[in-house]
Parts: structure tokens; C-alpha cells; sequence
């Protein structure tokens, strides 16, 4: 379509109000465009729980970026970033001097139960910088170190439930774009059937693909390039799976979600749900997707408003909104990653506040 035709579409579906999903068929499955208007608008039947998972004392929160379900559906595991300081540019960062996880005395891979008491640690001595957080249906905990440093990081580790290092995935320390090794990996997401899915990249100079393994490791395939085009990706920044076996990237840099199946064939791409830093899909197929940058660290992106979207994975409609409670602010806010438990309970892993909230329905 050409813009003179977007901007027909957008002027369209601002006169009317609307922000909804439009469903046509291609190659026999189900693909989306949307109206240009933000969903900024939708209810919000949920009220927050700030804080709830709490550290034990003489531990404060860092950064954390990522949020996953145990299992028994109600715990949940968060990867957090060893301290307060936040995030550093490699070319500030000194030799020696602690960053992150690197150069502290403490576990990043962390489990609370439903109550927020921290039960479970581990992962010391092995992260730089942990992104992304997948558990597992047998519950093995998957984490991303997405910066190098020295003899650590660009790495996928795959950890037992208590914390035995099963398998590591990419080259400790070295960042590049073949098959053995990441350059950023943001994300990582295992099927049922075992097969490993990548997101290598992080924006800027990093890489900009989907990486496929089985599951003892072996390299499969990988998919994607930087751009903008349908299957091309600009920060694949988080993925997720619905009960059809499709997988859904988070394209952070392309403000949308593309939809591939597990052959990395292009479906289709979503923009309804705005700037995606977290994706999770519920047993449901309830989608939950977080908003942290739009307006702040993406004012190009600013008419949409930070915050986490609910939806519908079957039509693509967002059908709820919790919206980002401070509306200035000018780096990441509110979720970054997001999870759902069994009972429809949603957590936001934040990287600016530095914590985890719960968000329970009235």
C-alpha cells in the first residue's frame, strides 16, 4: 500500500474512533492489518499490586526485564540485573569494575511464590546482563545474557528447576552472526515438541534474526534480517507461542508483532498492541503485550501510550489497557516483560522502576 493509501486508512479510522484488527485470509492462514489509530482507550479491569515480589533484606531490586510462570501456575521467575545501578553504555564500562551481574556477589535467577516471598536462587557468576526468561513445560528455566564481557555473556543457558547449568547455547563471550554464536540475544522460547527458538539482537549493530535449534542443540535454521518489510526485524526483543504452535515476536525497533510459524514463514504482523518490550500467551490464548518505550525512549512513537495491552489471539483485538501511571518521562517505564499465572493474575517485570507489580482483576 502506499502511503497516499495509509493515509486515507488513517484518517478514516480516526473520524470513526476506531483501533480494531481487520482479518483477511493469506496462503490459507489468518493475517492482520490494522487501523493506524493507538489503542490508548481500552478498559482497565485490573488494580495494581506495587511491588509485590520482595527481595530478602539487605538485597534492593535492580533492572529486570523478564517474567515467566512456574509451572504449578502460580509462582513465578524473574532475571534480574544484580543491582541498582542500571543500565551502562559499553563504552563507559571500565575493566574490573562491576556491571551488572558481572563482578557480583549475587543469583539473578530468581522464584517467588504467589505470595512475593523469594524461595528459590541461582545462576551467580554466570550472567553479564540477563534479558530474556523462559520456563519451560517441564520447567527448566531458559535465560539470555545479552552483552559480552570478557569471558561471559551472548549466551543462552538452559538451567534444571534447581539451577544445575543443563545447556549453554552460543559462544561465552563472543558475539557474531553464524550459527554457533549471538550477538545480543534478547529473548528464547522452547515449543513443546523441544525446538529452541532464538531472538538474537537487540537493536543498533546487533543482530537481527530468529535463530532455530532442537533440542539437544543442534542449529536448525536461522530467519530474518534488518528492516522493516514483513519478516524483516528491527530488535527482536521478545517471543512468545499460541496453542497453534505460531510463534510471535516482539519487532521493538518496527512497533509491532509478527507472526511466523515454526518454519519461520512470515503470517502475519500486528501493530494494534503497540510497541512490544514483553509478549506472553496464556493456555488461553489470551495475549498480553507491554508497552515501556512509547513516547519516552521512542518519541517517534509518542501518540501511542506506554502500558500493557490484553487481547485475543483468535481475532487480534486488544480487549484491555493498563496504562503506564506516569505520563513524563523521557527512558523505559512501567513493564518491560509480562507474564499472566494460571488464575489471569499479570505481572510486570520493570526495568526503570526497578521491581516487579501484580495486577489483579476487580
Amino acid at each position: 500500500m502506499g502511503y497516499s493509501g495509509r493515509a486515507h486508512l488513517r484518517a478514516h479510522y480516526y473520524y470513526y474512533g476506531l483501533a480494531i484488527a481487520l482479518l483477511i485470509a493469506v496462503a490459507g492462514e489468518e493475517a492482520f492489518t490494522q487501523a493506524m489509530a493507538p489503542t490508548n482507550s481500552g478498559p482497565n479491569p485490573y488494580r495494581t499490586i506495587e511491588s509485590f515480589a520482595k527481595m530478602p533484606e539487605g538485597r534492593i531490586w535492580g533492572s529486570t526485564a523478564a517474567v515467566d510462570i512456574d509451572p504449578d501456575g502460580e509462582s513465578i521467575w524473574v532475571a534480574e540485573r544484580c543491582s541498582a545501578q542500571g543500565f551502562i553504555p559499553a563504552t563507559q564500562m571500565r575493566e574490573g569494575q562491576p556491571f551488572n551481574c558481572d563482578g557480583m556477589d549475587l543469583d539473578p535467577i530468581l522464584k517467588f511464590d504467589a505470595s512475593g516471598k523469594l524461595v528459590k536462587s541461582f545462576g551467580k557468576g554466570l550472567f553479564v546482563f540477563p534479558h530474556g526468561l523462559h520456563v519451560d513445560h517441564e520447567g527448566n528455566v531458559w535465560a539470555t545474557d545479552g552483552i559480552g564481557r570478557g569471558t561471559k555473556g551472548h549466551t543462552v543457558m538452559k538451567f534444571s528447576p534447581d539451577g544445575r547449568l543443563l545447556m549453554t547455547l552460543g559462544k561465552p563471550g563472543v558475539a557474531g552472526d553464524g550459527p554457533d554464536v549471538f550477538n545480543a540475544p534478547s529473548a528464547v522460547y522452547v515449543a513443546r515438541n523441544g525446538d529452541i527458538f532464538v531472538a538474537d539482537g537487540h537493536g543498533g549493530n546487533t543482530n537481527a534474526r530468529i535463530v532455530k535449534f532442537g533440542k539437544d542443540g543442534k542449529f536448525i535454521k536461522t530467519w530474518g534480517k534488518k528492516g522493516s518489510a514483513p519478516g524483516e526485524i528491527d530488535g527482536p526483543h521478545t517471543l512468545a507461542m499460541d496453542s497453534r504452535g505460531r510463534l510471535f515476536l516482539g519487532d521493538r525497533g518496527n512497533n509491532r508483532i509478527q507472526v511466523f510459524d515454526q518454519g519461520g514463514a512470515f503470517i502475519a504482523q500486528w501493530q494494534q498492541f503497540s510497541r512490544p518490550s514483553g509478549v506472553f500467551i496464556d493456555k488461553n490464548d489470551i495475549i498480553y503485550v507491554a508497552d515501556s518505550e512509547s513516547g519516552s525512549v521512542a518519541p517517534a512513537h509518542g501518540e501511542w501510550k506506554r502500558g500493557i495491552r490484553v487481547g485475543r489471539v483468535s481475532d487480534g483485538a486488544v480487549t484491555a489497557f493498563i496504562p503506564d501511571p506516569s505520563t513524563q518521562t523521557s527512558g523505559t517505564s512501567a513493564a518491560e516483560g509480562v507474564a499472566a499465572d494460571a488464575a489471569g493474575n499479570i505481572f510486570g517485570a520493570e526495568v526503570g522502576p526497578k521491581r516487579v507489580n501484580k495486577y489483579v482483576k476487580n
